[in-house]
């Protein structure tokens, strides 16, 4: 093999329509609009990512995705895709912020590299193939409907469930009343506001769902409010984990520096990428915080990258990477298969999964050479 460079980028938009709208505190969604990246290479290898934006977190939209994308595989025509350190420099310093997009560039890298290597992701990033489980989420609708839905997962066999709260004090702690209830003592549950209370409310919420067992609560306050999601952690027993709060390894030093939380929540779509979701965990296992890798609403493929990650940094001890099971189609080839929970990872180079392409010949695209 000769040296190795980027002949084109492929940028196809995805909208894949969800079974149900998914309501969260700060938002609603109807449909999983992702970017595909397809990089390709002189020596026939390409590696594929995927981006899928929620506009009230990293403030990215499908729309912006795709133009940016363009801007961004102009940067990259021509050039070593495996010197990977000097292309996220190159990403980063084009464009701040942006984060959602560059993961998918990041991941199609990293694919990639792996392909040219022969190893699969996790053993490329230097770790193993570990047993992975990941929880489910319910979203925000009727305390009873959502303790039908956690008895429906209970029976599938779930490890743990996740429930989306943030309305009203009285119909939060109502939710959970009644999920506990449904469910029995056995099956963790874990919460997330996503940024729904303020000090208040968090503190009056938490210590009612104390005796509840909650294993931990997710971003209880505004993601800038570092002062209140510290004064929530110090007077509650449920740990705290930081989401919106953290999209970098500098968001990771600050708060871990001034105690904010017990854990944090790794997005790829929040930090770039893989390459900066490591330095997160670089950071959160030097000061003693274990992390989970999460999902926005991703396909198997984006699932699968971060699978990966999870698989290679034992620090890593969560998982919510339920993302495709709220669509009504699944469009990936390969990748991890999701069995009750449970995530088993191909041995396949790179990280295993591909787009149906069929699927991509229905796509908007746009192809820079």
């Amino acid at each position: 093999m000769g040296k190795l460079k980027i002949t084109s980028i492929e940028i196809y938009k995805a909208n894949i329509e969800l079974k149900e709208p998914f309501k969260i505190a700060i938002m609603e969604i109807v449909s999983a609009n992702s970017i595909f990246v397809k990089i390709n290479t002189n020596e026939g290898i390409y590696g594929i990512g995927e981006a899928n934006p929620t506009w009230r977190i990293t403030g990215e939209t499908q729309l912006t995705n795709f133009e940016i994308a363009v801007g961004l595989a102009r940067l990259l025509i021509n050039k070593d895709p495996l010197n990977i350190e000097e292309r996220i420099k190159e990403m980063s310093g084009f464009l701040v912020h942006n984060t959602t997009i560059r993961s998918a560039f990041d991941m199609a890298l990293y694919d990639l590299l792996g392909k040219v290597a022969g190893l699969p992701l996790y053993a490329v990033l230097g770790g193993g193939k570990r047993s992975l489980f990941t929880d489910y989420t319910i979203g925000i609708s009727t305390p009873d409907s959502m303790a039908e839905k956690a008895v429906y997962y209970k029976n599938q066999g779930l490890k743990a469930i996740k429930v989306k709260l943030g309305t009203t004090k009285e119909q939060d702690i109502e939710i959970i009343k009644k999920i506990r209830l449904a469910i029995g003592d056995e099956l963790p549950i874990r919460i997330d506001a996503n940024q729904g209370w303020d000090y208040k409310t968090a503190t009056h919420v938490l210590k009612a769902l104390e005796p509840m067992g909650i294993e931990y609560c997710e971003q209880p306050v505004a993601y800038w409010d570092y002062e209140n999601m510290r004064r929530v952690r110090a007077n509650t027993s449920i740990a705290i984990m930081a989401d919106e709060s953290l999209f970098d390894h500098h968001d990771a030093f600050k708060l871990a520096c001034l105690g904010c939380c017990d854990y944090f929540n790794i997005k790829l779509a929040k930090s770039g990428g893989i390459h900066t979701a490591l330095r997160i965990n670089n950071i959160a296992e030097s000061v003693g915080i274990y992390c989970m890798i999460g999902c926005m609403l991703e396909t198997r493929l984006g699932l699968t990258a971060a699978a990966h990650v999870m698989s290679a940094r034992t620090n890593i001890r969560y998982a919510d990477l339920d993302g495709y099971s709220f669509h009504k189609i699944d469009p990936i080839i390969g990748g991890a298969n999701f069995n009750r929970g449970e995530i088993i990872l191909p041995d396949t180079p790179g990280h295993g999964a591909d787009v149906d392409p069929d699927f991509l010949k229905q796509c908007e695209r746009r192809i820079i050479k």
